[in-house]
């Protein structure tokens, strides 16, 4: 009989500080179009993209959210799911209301702003982070 061995993967976040990482999110931007299915959420493409750099102006510091109440309380739990777990978002969680995007926009200025937030956070390094603390991971 054959003994098994038990192999433990550790898998590593990928992270938008990494260049390579970076292009290619870059390279899935450029084959959004406006008119692209949501695979889930509620929001159009154009929509999405103002979402996500709404969210990157939080963590340039460019915008400083305030702190929720609830996020105190269960803020930590999740961030370590999140950040020590490896565990993604899931789908369809609650966003901070600054976050939702409601009125339209348009889809190639919202492009070309989510990408040049991302340039700005990928060269600024971890230094170049916001230290305001997040509305809802921080205690």
């Amino acid at each position: 009989m054959a003994a098994t061995v038990t192999e433990q993967t550790v898998l590593r976040m990928k992270t938008l500080f990494e260049r390579a990482t970076l292009d290619e999110v870059a390279g899935r931007l450029a084959q959004l179009r406006a008119e692209s299915e949501r695979l889930w959420g509620k929001m159009s493409a154009a929509q999405m993209l103002a979402h996500c750099s709404a969210t990157m102006e939080m963590a340039v510091g460019m915008t400083l959210p305030p702190r929720r109440f609830v996020g105190r309380l269960v803020g930590p739990i999740a961030k370590k799911a999140i950040l020590t777990d490896g565990k993604p978002f899931r789908r369809n969680s609650p966003s901070d209301k600054s976050l939702i995007i409601h009125d339209d926009r348009d889809f190639e200025t919202e492009r070309e702003r989510l990408c040049a937030l991302l340039d700005r956070f990928q060269a600024g390094g971890p230094e170049g982070c916001t230290r305001h603390p997040h509305s809802f991971l921080d205690p």
